[in-house]
């Protein structure tokens, strides 16, 4: 017998237990929501999960490049749809970040993920294009209130790191978007510190990073971590954020430290492309990220040219070209 197939199944089996556990019906669910089957859910996590998890590429192997170009589904106008691989590919980037999907007045994300058919679509467009899944972005929160909306720990955090797990995903995306702005709003960060615990516990026990993204200069990140105390609770460094507010972008990478950094989204507001960027020095990001030896993702957002702000492959494509350029050595 094939001990290492054995100790794979046991593996994925335990992961299935696991989330399926957290679907299966309570009293509370069926008082809620009294005319949803949530049994069939609960069969469909175990089963899902233990037969479908191979094969998703996520995460980084050791013959991946130092750094790794990405884009976001909901940006290239792809959220939650399967033309958004075709689309990656078509522009060139290693990979992407997945949505969780909409979240409006809805109990939670509107995500196709937990949805094994459509999950298998998905891998299989991943397989065809030979992409990476490198996140699973909580986008909805980038306009609803982290701190005041019903259910955001135990309900949709919990959902994404469920989706994580099963997609075999380490990283997720937390925006805490302008009701949740720490700086205009100081009063929100104790319920926001406690919530962010909670939610570092989910990842914890999952083996996840939630990589949020605040109102904060780099020293405010690094205290509010620290207020958070857990490893698994770390930043995802938006470019944009220091440099429309006229930081320092290397010495707010400096502060931050290798450590505290998951991922970057790697562009500035639109208007130009990188390449045209006269206040982003991106050799010189990559020399002090090179120094400090960080490697990762590198997303692309925004930095679209304002003059054909519609062209989504234009846009992108010029943009994961110059990244692929000054980070990976690619020549045009």
């Amino acid at each position: 017998m094939n001990t290492s197939r054995v100790k794979v199944g046991a593996s994925l089996l335990a992961i299935g237990l696991r989330i399926a556990s957290k679907l299966a019906p309570t009293t509370e669910n069926i008082r809620v929501f009294p005319r949803v089957s949530v049994v069939p859910t609960f069969l469909l996590a175990l089963l899902s999960v233990t037969f479908v998890v191979p094969s998703i590429h996520a995460g980084k192997t050791s013959d991946d490049p130092r750094y790794q170009i990405g884009v976001c589904d909901w940006m290239i106008l792809k959220r939650q749809k399967l033309g958004a691989f075709a689309r990656t590919h078509e522009i060139g980037a290693d990979g992407l970040m997945l949505d969780m999907g909409g979240l409006g007045n809805r109990p939670t994300f509107d995500s196709k993920l937990m949805n094994p058919i459509e999950r298998r679509k998905m891998r299989d467009e991943i397989e065809k294009y030979d992409l990476t899944v490198c996140a699973l972005s909580m986008s909805g929160f980038y306009a609803q209130s982290f701190a005041e909306r019903e259910g955001a720990v135990d309900v949709m955090v919990r959902d994404t790191i469920n989706s994580m797990e099963i997609m075999g995903v380490k990283t997720a995306f937390l925006p805490l978007g302008t009701k949740v702005d720490l700086v205009q709003f100081p009063e929100l960060r104790p319920v926001v510190v406690e919530r962010l615990k909670e939610a570092a516990k989910l990842a914890e026990a999952a083996n996840v990073v939630i990589g949020i993204e605040t109102a904060y200069d780099a020293a405010g990140d690094v205290q509010l971590l620290e207020d958070v105390g857990s490893p698994n609770i770390k930043i995802f460094f938006n470019f944009a954020n220091s440099l429309q507010k006229g930081r320092d972008l290397i010495e707010e990478i400096k502060i931050l430290g290798k450590d505290r950094i998951c991922m970057i989204l790697a562009t500035d507001e639109d208007g130009v492309w990188l390449e045209n960027n006269d206040r982003l020095d991106m050799y010189a990001v990559k020399q002090y990220l090179d120094e400090m030896g960080w490697s990762g993702w590198l997303l692309i957002e925004r930095s679209r040219d304002a003059n054909t702000p519609r062209d989504v492959i234009g846009n992108f494509g010029a943009n994961t070209r110059y990244l692929k350029k000054v980070f990976q050595g690619e020549q045009d």
